[in-house]
C-alpha cells in the first residue's frame, strides 16, 4: 500500500530539549493507524509534526522527513500547508469542549470550512452541513446548526468537531483521543463513526490514544511510542496475539477482559519521565520487567521484523 503521510525517522525538538527522537511510520488510503502511549509519550507532538503545526509551539524536526502524498512538507511555503489543512488533512482535536467557537452557531462553524477550501457558496455549504450532520447521525440536523455550542453535550459536540474535519473533504484524518473527554457509551459511537469513514470513503486515519482497547476495536496497524521514541509498530492482529516490546505488552494487559477475576487487572508500576529527565539506554528501563545492564547503558536500535519494527534489546522473551 502506498503511503499517503509518511514519517521517515523524524526528531523534533523545542529549544535545546530533544523530545521525540527517530520517529517511522506511515498511513495509507483505507488505513487506520494506531498512535498509543501515555500522556508525555510525545503523540499529539508527532501529530503537530505531521502537519507542519509544530512552530506555532516553537518546534522544529530537526532530522528526517515528513511526505503527504510524496511532498516534502519541510519543502512547502506556509501558504501551501496551510491550504493542505482543511482541505486534504482534517484534524480532530482532543478536547471538543474548547474546539468549538463559543459566539458562532455551530452551522456557520461547519460552513466555513468548505467555503474556504472548496470554494461552496452560502447556500450549497450549508447544504453539505446539514448532509455531514446527518451521515455523523446527529438528529434534527436542521435545528442544530443553528445551535450554539454550549447548547450541545460533549458527544453532540465531537460530531461537530468531526464534521468540521470532514468539510473540507480530505484525503487524511488525524484525530487526536477523540474520546476522552466523553462516556463510554458515546466513545463507542465515536470510534464506531470515524471506522465507518475509512470504510466508507475511503480516507486515511491517524488514530491517537492511549486506550488499546480502542486500537483492538478499529485499526489497521499500531504505533506504540514511549518517552519520544517508537518502541513498536506492525499490524494489529500480530501484536496482540505477540507483543514483542515490553510496553507494548504492559499496554496490552491494562485493558479489562470479560470474566477476569478480581483483582487481576494490572497497570503498569512508574510514570514516563519527563523530557528533562530522558534515562540513558532504553527509557523504559526503569519500568521494564525485562530490563538489564545493556537495557539501561544501551539505547536499543529500531530492528526491522516481518510486516512491523520494533526497538528492544530483549524484544519477545518471556518474563
Amino acid at each position: 500500500m502506498t503511503a499517503l503521510l509518511k514519517l521517515d525517522d523524524i526528531s523534533v525538538s523545542i529549544g535545546n530539549l530533544g523530545l521525540l527522537d527517530r520517529i517511522s511510520l506511515s498511513v495509507g488510503r483505507g488505513q487506520v493507524v494506531g498512535l498509543v502511549g501515555e500522556s508525555g509519550s510525545g503523540k499529539s507532538l508527532t501529530a503537530m509534526a505531521a502537519i507542519g503545526l509544530l512552530p506555532l509551539i516553537g518546534g522544529r524536526v530537526t532530522k528526517g522527513t515528513v511526505r503527504f502524498d510524496g511532498q516534502d512538507m519541510a519543502a512547502m511555503t506556509e501558504t501551501q500547508r496551510r491550504k493542505l489543512r482543511g482541505a486534504r488533512i482534517g484534524f480532530v482535536t482532543q478536547n471538543p469542549m474548547t474546539a468549538l467557537d463559543p459566539v458562532q452557531r455551530i452551522g456557520e462553524q461547519v460552513d466555513v470550512v468548505s467555503r474556504l477550501h472548496l470554494g461552496l457558496s452560502r447556500a450549497d455549504a450549508r447544504a453539505r452541513t446539514l448532509d455531514l450532520l446527518t451521515r455523523l447521525r446527529i438528529p434534527e440536523a436542521g435545528a442544530v446548526v443553528d445551535a450554539w455550542p454550549h447548547q450541545l453535550s460533549g458527544g453532540m459536540k465531537q460530531r461537530i468537531v468531526i464534521a468540521m474535519a470532514l468539510a473540507g473533504d480530505p484525503d487524511l484524518i488525524i484525530a487526536d483521543e477523540p474520546t476522552t473527554a466523553l462516556d463510554v457509551t458515546v466513545q463507542a459511537q465515536i470510534i464506531q463513526i470515524l471506522g465507518s469513514l475509512v470504510r466508507e470513503r475511503g480516507v486515511a486515519l491517524l488514530l491517537i490514544t492511549h486506550d488499546m482497547g480502542v486500537v483492538a476495536q478499529v485499526c489497521d496497524r499500531v504505533a506504540v511510542l514511549y518517552a519520544g521514541r517508537l518502541a513498536e509498530e506492525g499490524p494489529v492482529g500480530p501484536i496482540f496475539a505477540a507483543p514483542a516490546h515490553p510496553y507494548t505488552a504492559a499496554l496490552i494487559g491494562c485493558i479489562p477482559q470479560d470474566g477476569m477475576a478480581k483483582g487481576s487487572l494490572t497497570g503498569i508500576p512508574g510514570a514516563v519521565p519527563s523530557a528533562a529527565a530522558f534515562p540513558a539506554g532504553c527509557r523504559f528501563h526503569p519500568r521494564c520487567p525485562r530490563a538489564s545492564d545493556l537495557c539501561r547503558n544501551t539505547p536499543p536500535m529500531i530492528v526491522h521484523r516481518t510486516a512491523g519494527q520494533v526497538a528492544c534489546h530483549h524484544p519477545g522473551e518471556a518474563e
